[in-house]
């Protein structure tokens, strides 16, 4: 039986996000995705100050060093896998963070446009 390869929004295979901290759904360091991921941890983001203080306000504290889950709490400049629909909450505020797209799971298209995607892309 073969595995299935995860891919990015070009069809690609999906590189890994972050290590350093790790993220991801399955803490494997990619935004992988399967039914079990009920928040859709799509989007590879370069967090910011201003994203990270959004996200607080809306009860989502990525802030924090919460010991007890291995997580050290994010800074700007850190690359992280956010839920695609705080990644819209975030674009619609006009403070999304910008984002890597050969990290960002293929299924964020099922929800944002690759044309939107790009604009918001680090490497752009």
């Amino acid at each position: 039986m073969q595995k299935e390869v995860a891919l990015n929004v070009f069809g690609e295979p999906l590189i890994p996000c972050s290590f350093d901290p790790l993220t991801g759904f399955f803490r494997d360091g990619c935004c992988k995705t399967n039914s079990q991921d009920t928040g859709s941890h799509l989007v590879c983001a370069v967090v910011t100050a201003e994203f990270l203080q959004f996200s607080y306000e809306r009860g989502n504290d990525l802030i924090t060093s919460r010991p007890e889950y291995q997580f050290s709490g994010l800074r700007p400049g850190d690359q992280w896998c956010l839920c695609i629909n705080r990644w819209v909450e975030a674009v619609n505020a006009q403070c999304a963070p910008f984002i890597k797209l050969e990290s960002t799971h293929i299924k964020a298209l099922e929800t944002v446009p690759l044309d939107i995607l790009k604009q918001y892309s680090s490497d752009a």
